[in-house]
């Protein structure tokens, strides 16, 4: 037997051994990692962030580090009226969770807002007094011109898709009015079908009492219950068409018409001539009897 193969022979009676008094177990082995340590060097830091700090006068940084300005009556006024109105939707809405005062800032829009808003103020309120201090115009001159960020063809395109927009806006806007103008007038034809419809049922209940002899009132049939708009409307039209009334046979005679001779002319003898008729040429028989007249 070779060294090697009496080293492995070796090592597997230890093992053997081993597992035997139950210093092994069974199952993969498996390999951990020692933990790492961070090391919290706060002299190391503090050197790094002085070599970071830039070094420059407040003019070129203008940091301002400061508290909140005073809170304004008008905003301490919209506030409270806010913060109730908010605490009666979260007693109202179960839905909502409840929120803690210490966190009700970062979701209370408004007074998150008005925080940063009293820090800005704060802010402009201690930087103006060393502005002026240091001889420094704040307020931007009338005759001061700043160029443009953003290119003329940039403006124009905006321009253009704002002008679109309104475009779309004023036809929105006109297809409403169509559609309103369309809906009421559906509703004065269904408000003037059941006026006609009304009238109409008026009118035969006044027939069947006619009829049954319980009235003897024919007003209705002279339109005298018809309504004003109705008979303005049916004037206008006689006035334009004409009366109406029967057409077809309106030359025929009547009895009164034939009747009537005094436009009557006696017709005149045959052969008899007038002044019209003097120097009318004979008719062809007339001259043929003639020239048989002449030969004999």
């Amino acid at each position: 037997m070779s060294s090697s193969e009496s080293e492995l022979s070796e090592s597997d009676v230890e093992l053997q051994q081993a597992f035997v008094e139950g210093r092994l177990k069974p199952g993969l082995n498996t390999v951990e990692k020692a933990p790492k340590q961070f090391v919290n060097n706060v002299a190391g830091l503090k050197q790094k962030l002085e070599e970071l700090k830039l070094k420059l006068a407040w003019i070129e940084t203008l940091d301002c580090v400061n508290k909140q300005a005073p809170l304004a009556p008008e905003l301490a006024a919209q506030l409270l009226i806010n913060e109730e109105k908010r605490e009666n939707e979260l007693k109202n809405n179960k839905k909502l969770p409840q929120i803690d005062a210490s966190v009700d800032p970062v979701l209370n829009d408004f007074k998150r807002e008005t925080m940063f808003h009293r820090q800005a103020q704060a802010a402009v309120m201690e930087a103006l007094p060393k502005l002026k201090a240091m001889g420094l115009k704040t307020i931007r001159p009338d005759d001061y011109f700043a160029e443009m960020a953003k290119s003329d063809e940039h403006m124009q395109k905006i321009r253009a898709h704002l002008m679109q927009k309104q475009v779309q806006k004023q036809k929105s806007e006109r297809v409403k009015q169509l559609r309103a103008q369309r809906k009421e007038g559906k509703m004065l034809q269904i408000q003037a079908k059941l006026e006609r419809q009304k009238e109409k049922k008026m009118m035969l209940e006044q027939v069947k009492k006619v009829r049954k002899g319980q009235s003897k009132d024919l007003g209705f049939l002279d339109g005298k219950n018809k309504s004003k708009k109705a008979v303005e409307k049916r004037k206008l039209r006689d006035k334009k068409y004409g009366f109406g009334g029967k057409k077809k046979g309106s030359k025929l005679n009547t009895r009164e018409s034939a009747a009537e001779i005094s436009e009557y002319r006696r017709p005149k003898k045959p052969g008899s001539k007038t002044k019209n008729n003097a120097n009318k040429r004979p008719g062809k028989n007339r001259r043929i009897k003639n020239k048989s007249k002449g030969r004999r």
